[in-house]
């Protein structure tokens, strides 16, 4: 089978890594005041880099800084949002774990005016001899768990302005990670995967929402944020239902999704979680087009198997592939897992 030149690559990953020890001990140590943020950032550039060389040596056509600058995956993003508070909330709860106790809510217009992670990439382009990707939380995360509950009404009496803003303000992200470079631009998201889940859907329900419409809504806002995206970028969607200390948040397929996140938004191609009965079968590909492609994450990083299970696993999957029509033309690869900090 010919390599891929352009991404999603063949070989691909959906971003983070897990954290160092020298950069976790760095971070407790500023948490505490011991070092200030020129000294941990010295050891963010350190770690990155190595992880950086680390991807290239083993042959990835991509790196990215695996996220340690972060503290959540998403919430980092949203706080550099013009409009954006920082708040104390309830923890997220997985199975069985809890997140720290934070979120946010939406004061002002939600606007793009500059942002700390186009200097993170600056960086990371720096040290890159493949290609430099980065990963920033999709439109429909930043509406989906927080919903008409953590929204102004006094700023948006309805939703429509809201999301137009939402849609201006990754649109104008998306133009600023291109002209510092970005050439390869992943969205993180877990609204259209948790949305599958008849729970999730009734929790979207009690902080005000339709979650009936919202697939619509999502494709809407997601293709009006890509529609000045210039030609020679890729921009890819990395969907899951929570992933933090090796447990998760929902489950169930993506039928309730399908025909709108992949026959109806205008992304280049798609990372799905698929590596447990939690994600359902394969029929909703069915609604992949001709061109886009699938990239399947069907070995999980989240459980310790033995290699003759794994060799069984990929036996069940490639005799469930076999029923799916190829007339998508669709690329079905393994992902590799992402380790995530936290995930909502």
């Amino acid at each position: 089978m010919s390599q891929r030149t352009t991404p999603p690559f063949r070989a691909d990953h959906v971003g983070s890594l897990l954290r160092p020890a020298a950069l976790k001990e760095a971070r407790v140590k500023f948490a505490k005041g011991e070092i200030d943020a020129a000294s941990l950032k010295a050891v963010e550039d350190r770690e990155i880099e190595r992880a950086v060389k680390r991807q290239e040596a083993i042959g990835l056509k991509l790196a990215t800084d695996g996220e340690f600058r972060r503290s959540w995956w998403h919430f980092d993003f949203f706080w550099g949002l013009k409009g954006v508070e920082k708040i104390s909330a309830p923890p997220i709860k997985f199975h069985g774990v809890d997140t720290k106790p934070e979120a946010l809510r939406v004061t002002g217009k939600v606007d793009f005016a500059g942002h700390p992670q186009i200097e993170h990439f600056r960086f990371l382009k720096s040290v890159c001899n493949v290609t430099p990707k980065m990963c920033i939380p999709a439109p429909s995360t930043f509406h989906f768990r927080q919903g008409r509950a953590m929204l102004s009404r006094e700023v948006y009496p309805g939703y429509d302005e809201y999301f137009a803003d939402v849609a201006a303000a990754w649109r104008k992200a998306i133009g600023a990670f291109y002209d510092a470079g970005c050439r390869y631009l992943q969205l993180d998201d877990t609204a259209w995967a948790m949305i599958c889940d008849p729970k999730e859907r009734e929790g979207s329900k009690a902080r005000g929402d339709d979650p009936d419409s919202l697939p619509a809504i999502y494709a809407r806002v997601t293709n009006e944020a890509l529609r000045e995206k210039p030609a020679d970028m890729a921009i890819t969607m990395h969907s899951c239902r929570g992933n933090f200390r090796s447990t998760f948040i929902a489950s169930g397929g993506y039928e309730f999704v399908a025909e709108q996140l992949l026959a109806h938004t205008n992304l280049d191609g798609y990372f799905l979680e698929y590596d447990s009965d939690r994600a359902g079968g394969f029929e909703p590909l069915r609604f992949v087009p001709k061109g886009k492609s699938v990239v399947l994450g069907i070995v999980t990083s989240r459980a310790a198997r033995s290699r003759a299970r794994m060799s069984s696993s990929a036996g069940s999957m490639r005799r469930r592939s076999s029923s799916i029509s190829t007339s998508s033309a669709c690329r079905r690869n393994a992902a590799l897992r992402r380790p995530r900090k936290a995930t909502c």
